[in-house]
C-alpha cells in the first residue's frame, strides 16, 4: 500500500509517498529529515502491526512549508536515506 501525504493548489503539487511493503522500519529517513517532519508509526498492513515512516499529525497540514528547503533538490534527505527506495516525492510546480 502506497500512503500519499502532500497538497495540490495554486503553485503546484507536492507529495511525499510512502510504499508501506517496501518501508523496513529502520528510521533512516526519519533521521535524515532536517525538520522533523517523518516518524515511524504502527499500522496494519495485511492484517499485521507494522511499523512504518509517515508524516507527523503536526506537519500533515502545514507539508507545503515544512518541506520546502527540500523540494528543489532531486532527492531529498528523506528519499536519498531509505536504500529500499520506499520513500519518493513528487513535485510540480506551475
Amino acid at each position: 500500500m502506497t500512503v500519499h501525504y502532500g497538497y495540490k493548489d495554486g503553485s503546484g503539487e507536492y507529495f511525499i509517498s510512502v510504499d508501506t511493503d517496501k518501508c523496513n522500519s529502520c528510521g533512516d529517513c526519519v533521521e535524515a529529515c532536517p525538520v522533523g517532519v517523518l516518524e515511524m508509526i504502527t499500522m496494519m498492513i495485511d492484517l499485521e502491526d507494522k511499523l512504518v515512516a509517515a508524516v507527523t499529525e503536526a506537519h500533515r497540514k502545514k507539508i507545503k512549508y515544512s518541506c520546502a528547503p527540500c523540494k528543489p533538490e532531486k532527492q531529498p534527505s528523506c528519499v536519498s536515506a531509505c536504500e529500499q527506495a520506499a520513500i519518493t516525492h513528487t513535485w510540480k510546480p506551475l
